[in-house]
């Protein structure tokens, strides 16, 4: 297993659907707030209403904690949540892009989408994590991210309220560790 260090990681990504909520709560509440990589979040959300996923996390993080906008500039120590019914992508090293694209195993925002965005843009600079759910949307992902040289932290399915897409990915594309919710959220803040 390899554990990326600080020097390696300018980007984290985080892909969740089913039981993504708390789990989001979790990961973001543990962030120092010298914390330097931004973090760019897809979790799967009902595309008919708004969301209030900023609302939850930006009451238990330390980072600022925005709705992604097109053509944003990423900025580190930033937190950044792909809006419902948008895909949400790392354009370049420098910036984010939505997009309405078609749907990805039923989904938009796609984890897949913008891991693999991230993949293209940070290559062995990116750390994805995966954590619960209930669709395979994730497995190609992280597939991408382990091959553009970057690493892959995915949630235990046995710790995941929903396992179905932790296991899928593991299956499918490996994971460079396999942790607890809680080793994560650690491990993860000893990143700054």
């Amino acid at each position: 297993m390899t554990h990326p260090t600080p020097a390696q990681v300018e980007l984290v990504v985080v892909g969740a659907s089913a039981g993504g909520v708390s789990a989001l709560r979790q990961l973001v509440g543990a962030l120092p707030a010298d914390f330097v990589p931004p973090v760019v979040i897809v979790l799967h959300l009902p595309r008919d209403r708004p969301s209030l996923l900023v609302d939850v996390l930006r009451s238990v993080c330390a980072l600022p904690v925005a709705e992604a906008v097109d053509k944003q500039a990423l900025v580190p120590g930033r937190v950044y949540v792909a809006p419902p019914d948008y895909h949400l992508l790392v354009e370049d090293r420098g910036s984010l892009a939505l997009s309405v694209d078609e749907p990805v195993l039923f989904s938009r925002p796609s984890i897949d989408v913008l891991f693999e965005s991230a993949a293209d843009a940070f290559g062995a600079d990116v750390l994805a994590i995966l954590l619960t759910g209930a669709s395979a949307d994730g497995s190609r992902g992280v597939a991408a991210i382990r091959a553009a040289g970057g690493s892959a932290w995915i949630q235990d399915p046995g710790d995941a309220e929903a396992s179905f897409m932790p296991a899928s990915a593991i299956a499918h594309a490996g994971a460079d560790a396999v942790l607890t919710l809680d080793r994560i959220t650690r491990r993860l803040a000893d990143l700054k």
